[in-house]
C-alpha cells in the first residue's frame, strides 16, 4: 500500500487550488481541473445501424481513411462488441484537452455504436497513479482500462501485473483486436516497449517540451546587428546553452525594453512544489548532457542518472556508476538557477508551473527553453499579445539547445506519452470490452480529428496529412518539428526507472532545496542520488521485482567510474569540464525548417 507520507502528499495535492498534473496545468483552468469529469452513456442494447455510423463518420472528419474505410472499421467495432453489449465499462485518464474530447465525444460515439455503456473518467494525474497502485497492490478491479504515462513502463513490466499488449493482440485478445489498428503507424510505440521486447503500453496522446522564441524579435534587423556586433555570431535559434545564455543576456540587459515594456530573455519557475519535479524528470538533465548515448533512453546510464546492467538498475549515484550527482547533472541545476536569477522576471522564483505557464503569451519574454507543445492551442488564440492580426504567430518553436556535456546520439528532451494500459487483475471479459474502447480512441477513423482537437500526435499518418500541411503556418513550427528527423531525440522516462511513483516524488523535494537556496546544487543532487539508491536498495531486498529488479553495485570512487567509462567507450559519468561555456552557436530558423525532409518516411505496415 501507499506509504503514509505519499498518502499525506496526495491529500495535500487535492487541497491545492489548481490542477495537480503538468498536463492539467497546460490545458485547463484551475477550477475545471479540480473536477473529476466523466461521460456515461446508456443506449439501447442493439447493433450499430447505418444511420449511427454515418452520423459519427461526419463527426470524425478529417480522417486519413476514406469514408468507406471508416465505415468498415466502425462496423468491425460494432460486430466485435456484440458479446459485451449492455456491460458497463470504466476507463480513466488524466486531465488534458485530448482526454476531454475522448470522454465527452468518443465515449458517446463508442457507446452508440457498440451498445457497451462506457464511462470515461478524467481525474488528476496523481489520482490516476494512486488508483493504479491501489489496483496493482490489492488485486481488486478499480478500472477496466487505463490511460497513464509511459513514464511508468519500468514499473509496469517489472511488477508483472500489466498485460503485454503484443502478446494479448495475437493471443487472448486476438478476437477483439482491430485488424486496421496498424501498430507500426504509432510514432511512440518504442516508449511502451520493455527490455523483453514486448509492447506493454500503446500511445494515446503525446506532446514534447521544446524551445520557444519570439520570431519577430529574432528577425528584427536592428537587434540582429547589435547582437552580432557584441557576440560575433548571428542572432538565431540557439544550438547550445552558451548561445541561449548570450541571447538571454542580450534581451534582458541590452535591449531591456520594447515598445516601453520591460522584456526578459528567459522564463522559468522555481517554487518548491510538486510541479518542480516535472521540470527536471522531464529530461532537463539529458539536455545538459547527463547520461549516455541511446534512443529512447541512454544506455548503460539514462537521463535520470540510473545505470543499468541488462534489465537491472544498479545505481543512481556516481559512486555506484550512476550520474544523478555527476558533473553534468550539477551543471544542469547550476545553469537553471543562474538563468532564473539573472534573466527571468523576478516573480518567477516563487512561481509554480501553472503560474508561469501563461507568462510568455503576455508578450515580454524573448525565449523559453523548457516549453511544452501542449501550450500551442492557448498560444495561438486570436487577439493575444503574441499573435499577428492575420492569425499567424509572432513566435516559433524549435528543437531545444543542448548543454556543454551533451554528445551527438544522446536524448535531447522529453515527450509526454499518455498510453493505453491493461492490468491482469481486470476480469477477462471486462478487459476485452475495455480494449475495444481503447483501440477505438486511437483508431484511424478518429485519430486525425482528435489530433486537430488536442494537437497531441500519435500517428505518423496524421502528422503527414494534408490537413496539417494547410494548418502548419498557424501552429508556429509544431508540424515541422513532428515531421523532422530531430523528433526521435525527445522521449519519455524509460525502462531504467524501476518504480516511477516512488522515485519521481524525490526530485521536487531535493532539487527544491537547491531552488530555495537551502542547499548547493552539488549537495542537492548528492541527496537525490542517495535517496534514489535507498529506494532501489529496498526494492532489491524485497525481491518483489524479480530478475529485472534493482541489484545495486558496491560503492567505488568517482575516479573509478570516470576511468571505466573512458575504458568502455561509454560516456557517463563524465569528469567535470574545464570550460563549461564554449562559444555560442545558432542556426537561422527558416534555414533549419528548409533542411528537414518534406516527404513522409517509408515504413512497413501491419495492415
Amino acid at each position: 500500500m501507499l506509504s503514509l507520507q505519499r498518502r499525506n502528499n496526495m491529500r495535500q495535492f487535492r487541497r491545492r487550488k489548481g490542477p495537480l498534473t503538468k498536463s492539467s496545468f497546460l490545458t485547463m483552468s484551475s477550477t475545471a481541473a479540480l473536477l473529476a469529469v466523466s461521460f456515461t452513456v446508456s443506449t439501447p442494447v442493439r447493433a450499430a445501424d447505418d444511420a449511427a455510423i454515418q452520423k459519427w463518420i461526419a463527426e470524425f472528419q478529417p480522417s486519413t481513411l476514406s469514408k468507406d474505410d471508416q465505415k468498415k472499421e466502425l462496423e468491425w467495432f460494432a460486430k466485435a462488441a456484440e458479446p459485451f453489449k449492455g456491460m458497463e465499462i470504466n476507463v480513466v485518464s488524466e486531465t488534458i484537452a485530448t482526454h476531454e474530447y475522448e470522454s465527452q465525444t468518443l465515449a458517446k460515439a463508442f457507446s452508440e455504436l457498440t451498445g457497451i455503456k462506457l464511462k470515461h473518467d478524467i481525474i488528476q494525474e496523481g489520482d490516476v497513479v494512486e488508483k493504479l497502485q491501489t489496483q496493482m497492490q490489492s488485486g481488486k478491479n478499480v478500472y477496466d482500462g487505463w490511460i497513464n504515462d509511459s513514464d511508468l513502463i519500468g514499473t509496469h513490466f517489472r511488477y508483472g501485473q500489466t498485460i503485454a499488449l503484443s502478446d494479448y493482440m495475437t493471443g487472448e485478445g486476438k478476437d477483439v483486436t482491430d485488424p486496421m489498428l496498424d501498430v507500426n503507424d504509432f510514432i511512440g510505440k518504442s516508449f511502451g516497449t520493455a527490455p523483453d521486447g514486448k509492447l506493454y503500453q500503446l500511445p494515446d496522446q503525446q506532446f514534447a517540451n521544446l524551445y520557444w522564441f519570439r520570431y519577430d524579435w529574432f528577425t528584427n534587423p536592428d537587434y540582429k546587428a547589435k547582437f552580432k556586433a557584441k557576440y560575433g555570431y548571428e542572432l538565431g535559434v540557439p544550438v547550445n546553452w552558451s548561445a541561449y545564455e548570450d541571447i538571454a543576456e542580450f534581451f534582458t540587459n541590452d535591449i531591456k525594453e520594447i515598445n516601453g515594456v520591460k522584456v526578459y530573455g528567459h522564463m522559468d519557475y522555481g517554487k518548491k512544489d510538486p510541479s518542480l519535479g516535472w521540470r527536471f524528470t522531464d529530461a532537463w538533465l539529458s539536455m545538459a548532457g547527463n547520461g549516455d548515448k541511446g534512443i529512447p533512453n541512454g544506455l548503460p546510464v539514462d537521463e535520470w542518472g540510473i545505470r543499468m546492467e541488462g534489465c537491472r538498475p544498479v545505481g543512481s549515484s556516481v559512486e555506484r556508476g550512476g550520474d544523478t550527482n555527476g558533473p553534468a547533472a550539477v551543471y544542469s541545476i547550476t545553469k537553471y538557477l543562474e538563468w532564473m536569477k539573472k534573466y527571468a522576471p523576478p516573480q518567477a522564483q516563487g512561481m509554480t508551473f501553472s503560474e508561469s505557464g501563461p507568462v510568455p503569451a503576455q508578450g515580454n519574454i524573448a525565449q523559453q527553453m523548457f516549453w511544452y507543445t501542449a501550450f500551442t492551442a492557448d498560444m495561438v488564440k486570436p487577439g493575444i499579445a503574441v499573435m499577428n492580426a492575420d492569425g499567424t504567430p509572432k513566435w516559433r518553436m524549435a528543437p531545444s539547445p543542448h548543454g556543454s556535456y551533451w554528445k551527438e546520439g544522446m536524448k535531447l528532451g522529453y515527450q509526454d506519452a499518455g498510453s493505453l494500459t491493461l492490468l491482469k487483475s481486470t476480469p477477462a471479459d471486462r478487459r476485452k470490452a475495455a480494449w475495444l474502447y481503447l483501440q477505438f480512441i486511437v483508431s484511424k477513423t478518429v485519430s486525425l480529428k482528435k489530433s486537430h482537437v488536442g494537437l497531441t500526435f500519435i500517428r505518423e499518418s496524421d502528422i503527414w496529412d494534408k490537413s496539417f500541411t494547410e494548418r502548419a503556418p498557424k501552429l508556429g513550427g509544431l508540424i515541422e518539428f513532428y515531421r523532422s528527423p530531430a523528433r526521435v531525440q525527445w522521449t519519455p522516462t524509460g525502462n531504467n526507472v524501476p518504480d516511477y511513483p516512488k522515485l519521481a516524488q524525490l526530485w521536487w523535494q531535493n532539487i527544491g532545496d537547491a531552488s530555495s537556496g537551502a542547499k548547493t546544487p552539488q549537495a542537492a543532487m548528492d541527496a537525490l542520488a542517495a535517496a534514489q539508491d535507498s529506494v532501489m536498495e529496498r526494492l532489491e531486498k524485497s525481491g518483489v521485482q524479480g530478475a529485472c529488479g534493482p541489484k545495486l553495485h558496491k560503492k567505488e570512487s568517482a575516479e573509478y567510474w570516470f576511468a571505466k567509462a573512458q575504458k568502455d567507450g561509454t560516456i557517463a559519468p563524465q569528469r567535470k569540464l574545464a570550460n563549461e561555456k564554449p562559444k555560442g552557436e545558432t542556426v537561422d530558423y527558416d534555414t533549419l525548417i528548409k533542411s528537414w525532409p518534406a516527404t513522409p518516411p517509408k515504413r512497413a505496415s501491419l495492415q
